[in-house]
């Protein structure tokens, strides 16, 4: 019984899937056909050999793929086709006898039949729930992703409007008070003012937070819209990041480089920056480079370091940096890898290819 149940489990299931209403017709048909061979087989076969079981194979086919009825008129069909099998071949016992053996396999039969439809429909409920789970479990993965993605795109957003008022609102009100204050200089200065020293040095912090500014704006808004904004962002990031932890980060791009939309510039600028911030604070790296190429399956961003590699076993925020960075790059669709170098150190690639047959797209 578990034999058979498993059978009609694993084999007959997958292949109930999809059965539709000439497809059921076709079965009911062909199992038609293969019960009144069987019942031809039994009585070629005569005294010495029965083929009993062999109509229970038709039977449950019919029933587990088209529903009870089926497999309830083909139980009729067996016990008429071999009660009259054994007419002809001179096996009459009597009508009691015949009665109760004809009884007691149409009994089995239909059992047989009812129990396999039974199952079958059973199966095939549970093949909707998991398939209706299994969409709402996707929907609500896509949902999430989304999500996610919008968390970034706001980020993102919120940083470059950041950027863009810190150099558009703040430097050019620094600005102001510097020449305004440069203007008192020169006036002290004429007037022989001792103050004009203070006046000066008031002047000098002014411009350094000009600088100070620019550098917060530069930093939340680094890739400008051309084109080539990514090669001189990461051009400047290596320098900037050379001088700040006084260890050697190289820029290298052996082509020029032009990336559209602004949006993936922005992300691979991230993913770069990223990396970098993850090679210094946990790899220990004295030496990184940064590598940017392109051929004509896409655009290759690569960043290799001498460092560490990342701790064994992860921190307790589970890598948030790498789930972020696989988040742009899927966002763009491109693929991120990252991995040990030969000799020691991480290496992060991030391939976007270049035909967008080739990519999912996922933020415009």
């Amino acid at each position: 019984m578990r034999v058979s149940t498993l059978f009609m489990t694993r084999v007959l299931a997958p292949l109930s899937q999809g059965v539709s209403h000439r497809a059921k017709l076709y079965i009911q048909l062909i199992c038609l056909a293969v019960t009144v061979l069987i019942g031809v087989a039994d009585y070629l076969a005569g005294r010495d050999i029965t083929l009993a079981f062999i109509y229970a194979a038709p039977i449950s086919v019919a029933a587990w793929f088209t529903g009870p009825a089926a497999g309830l008129l083909l139980a009729l069909l067996s016990v008429v086709l071999w009660i009259s099998g054994d007419i002809a071949i001179g096996l009459y016992s009597g009508v009691l006898i015949t009665t109760i053996n004809g009884v007691c396999r149409l009994g089995f039969y239909s059992v047989l039949a009812l129990a396999l439809a039974r199952l079958g429909e059973l199966q095939r409920i549970v093949e909707r729930r998991a398939e209706y789970r299994a969409q709402a479990l996707a929907r609500e993965t896509a949902e999430r992703e989304r999500l996610e993605q919008d968390m970034i795109e706001i980020s993102e957003r919120e940083q470059r409007r950041i950027g863009r008022d810190l150099h558009d609102s703040l430097c050019q009100h620094l600005t102001g008070t510097a020449l305004a204050g440069q203007a008192l200089v020169e006036s002290l200065l004429a007037a022989q003012r001792p103050e004009a020293l203070k006046a000066r040095k008031l002047v000098q912090l002014v411009e350094e937070s000009i600088g100070v500014a620019r550098g917060m704006a530069k930093g939340l808004h680094p890739v400008e819209m051309e084109a080539d904004g990514l090669m001189r962002a990461l051009e400047e990031f290596a320098g900037t990041t050379s001088e700040i932890f006084g260890i050697r980060c190289q820029f290298l791009c052996h082509v020029p480089v032009l990336v559209r939309p602004p949006a993936a510039a922005t992300h691979l600028y991230r993913i770069a920056q990223e990396a970098v911030h993850n090679a210094i604070k946990h790899g220990h790296a004295q030496e990184i480079r940064i590598l940017l190429d392109e051929s004509e399956s896409g655009t290759g961003l690569v960043i290799s370091d001498d460092g560490e590699g990342f701790p064994d076993p992860l921190p307790d925020n589970g890598g948030m940096g790498l789930r972020i960075m696989a988040d742009r790059a899927k966002m763009i669709g491109g693929r991120f890898t990252i991995a040990r170098n030969a000799d020691h150190g991480m290496e992060l690639i991030c391939w976007l290819p270049a035909s967008p047959t080739q990519r999912e797209v996922l933020y415009v």
